[in-house]
């Protein structure tokens, strides 16, 4: 754990078993937070039916919960300062528990709003998280022990994915018990209300972690915190860490807006602005609106409701695959080759959504081949018959004559999939490709860097800081996603995504230094003398 000390060169076999099972337990965090925003995916589409949702009130529903996330990015890390890291942890546990009850049993918008809002006072596990796995770390391996945390994020968009599809096709069967628990007529509440079970179990496991030595040593508490490093780290100098702990932490108990205000000093400004990039780009180049509108988008490019909902299930096992491929090269070749690589890679596969959306052109032939059972709803689409729409937006204000905004929602799927004339193989190419991209850098390597770059006084108001700017843009995105989609169509949304990463990859490559094998000391040392030149 020489994390906390750069006299140990390697970390100790023992400690580094120990310290990988605590990273896991606190990590689960990342799953919840992975499973919380994206089981929305796969239910917003029959919430927006049920409660006759407008554009604007579904991209409500799917961004509330990062409205509890700014709210939780600005004070999960200040909160833990005070409090102690474990406490609240457990306490964003709690609130991930009660969010999926509510979300479950919602009977009208308002109430599956507010319920979703308290599941986003628990991304607050984004920040805190990482910063207990760091505290915790040697440096030869932070950056593997951090990325845990957003492996666990990814495992919880593809089991999300995954529950998502086997509900629905469940809920397809003629079994009994199905319509006897309401599978088949609430589906939704199902998907929502399944994320119970990891949420009780993450509060269960997050009871025998013990606290960060860190915190520990600054809260002069430093009996425990000699008992912790000596229990991560066996054979190290324990009381040696405690000083070191001590010495670079002079200030770190200061009051926050004090701390705040120090963020803006010149010896600190490099690692804000470097921070402030990472934090706007990793959502302004659309990742939860892919995330969280997965089977939505697939539903655009014409492969039918069932086929969208499977290729979700790609779309999660691939962030998986890539993120675990991150945290292998992640101390091995660098954090900075990560991000640009990864952002042109982002470039590259918004271009061929874009493309492939543009191609597109909208025609239906025999309304009454469209694979619903609804003869009425069929019969109003008679008059669109034989006509020729060259884009998305175009077809669906067609739809919006004849359909109300519900039935529409409802059946957009199978109606796009009967008038559709495009390649959605390009679709799922470039989407596949901007999650494989965006999993080997910007998710996983973001936050790793936001663990390392502020001096240790500052980290956690910096984290804190930046967790509210990254929050407050994912929020943008998610709301005005689906106006997007009505207004702008999925070519224009989807290459408006690539210009931000262009943008991303200019100051990337213009600002960031290397930072992999340094400890946090070295790091603090390395960006004040780069702010200072």
């Amino acid at each position: 754990m020489s994390q906390l000390s750069a006299t140990v060169p390697d970390a100790p076999t023992g400690g580094t078993a120990q310290t990988f099972r605590l990273a896991i337990v606190v990590a689960l965090g990342g799953f919840l937070f992975g499973f919380d925003a994206s089981v929305i995916s796969g239910a917003i589409n029959a919430i927006a039916a049920d409660f006759a949702l407008s554009d604007w009130e579904m991209g409500l529903v799917v961004a509330s919960p990062t409205l509890g996330g700014i709210i939780a990015g600005g004070s999960a890390g200040p909160l833990s300062d005070r409090f102690g890291r474990k406490p609240i942890l457990l306490l964003i546990a709690i609130l991930y528990t009660v969010s999926a009850a509510i979300s479950a049993l919602a009977p009208d918008f308002l109430t599956i709003t507010l319920a979703r809002f308290i599941g986003g006072l628990g991304f607050g596990s984004l920040s805190l998280a990482p910063i207990y796995i760091a505290e915790i770390s040697h440096p030869s391996q932070r950056g593997r022990m951090v990325s845990i945390n957003q492996l666990n994020i990814v495992v919880g968009f593809s089991a999300a994915y995954f529950a998502n599809y086997a509900l629905l096709s469940t809920a397809a069967s003629d079994a009994g018990w199905v319509s006897s628990i309401g599978l088949n007529s609430h589906t939704w509440r199902w998907m929502l209300g399944i994320e119970l079970i990891p949420a009780s179990l993450y509060v269960l496991m997050l009871l025998r972690i013990p606290e960060s030595p860190r915190w520990l040593v600054l809260n002069n508490q430093t009996d425990r915190a000699l008992k912790v490093i000596r229990k991560l780290t066996p054979g190290v100098n324990a009381e040696r860490e405690v000083q070191e702990i001590r010495a670079s932490h002079a200030s770190a108990l200061e009051p926050f807006f004090k701390r705040l205000a120090k963020l803006m000093k010149p010896s600190v400004r490099l690692a804000l602005v470097v921070g402030l990039v990472l934090g706007v780009a990793q959502q302004i180049t659309g990742v939860n609106a892919i995330y969280f509108y997965a089977p939505t988008i697939f539903e655009q490019s014409g492969v039918g409701t069932n086929a969208a909902f499977a290729q979700a299930i790609w779309v999660g096992l691939t962030n998986v695959v890539f993120t675990l491929v991150a945290m292998f090269c992640i101390d091995r070749y660098g954090r900075r080759p990560l991000l640009l690589v990864g952002l042109f890679g982002v470039i590259l596969s918004m271009v061929v959504c874009a493309y492939g959306f543009k191609q597109a052109t909208f025609v239906l032939g025999d309304a009454q081949a469209i694979e619903i059972e609804d003869v009425e709803l069929k019969s109003r689409l008679a008059p669109l018959e034989g006509v020729v729409y060259e884009t998305d937006v175009a077809f669906k204000n067609a739809l919006r004559e004849h359909l109300s905004e519900s039935e529409l929602r409802e059946k957009q799927g199978q109606i796009i999939k009967a008038a559709i004339d495009m390649q959605p193989t390009l679709i799922l190419i470039g989407i596949l490709g901007f999650v494989a991209s965006f999993a080997v850098s910007l998710g996983p390597v973001m936050w790793v860097l936001l663990s390392e770059i502020f001096p240790n006084h500052l980290r956690g108001v910096g984290m804190a800081l930046i967790g509210v700017i990254n929050s407050a843009v994912s929020f943008l995105v998610q709301f005005i996603f689906p106006w997007q989609l009505s207004n702008w169509g999925s070519a224009i949304t989807f290459l408006n995504y690539g210009v931000f990463a262009v943008i991303g990859l200019v100051l990337v490559y213009w600002l960031l230094p290397e930072t992999k094998g340094k400890t946090l000391e070295e790091l603090e040392a390395d960006f004040t003398r780069g702010a200072q030149s």
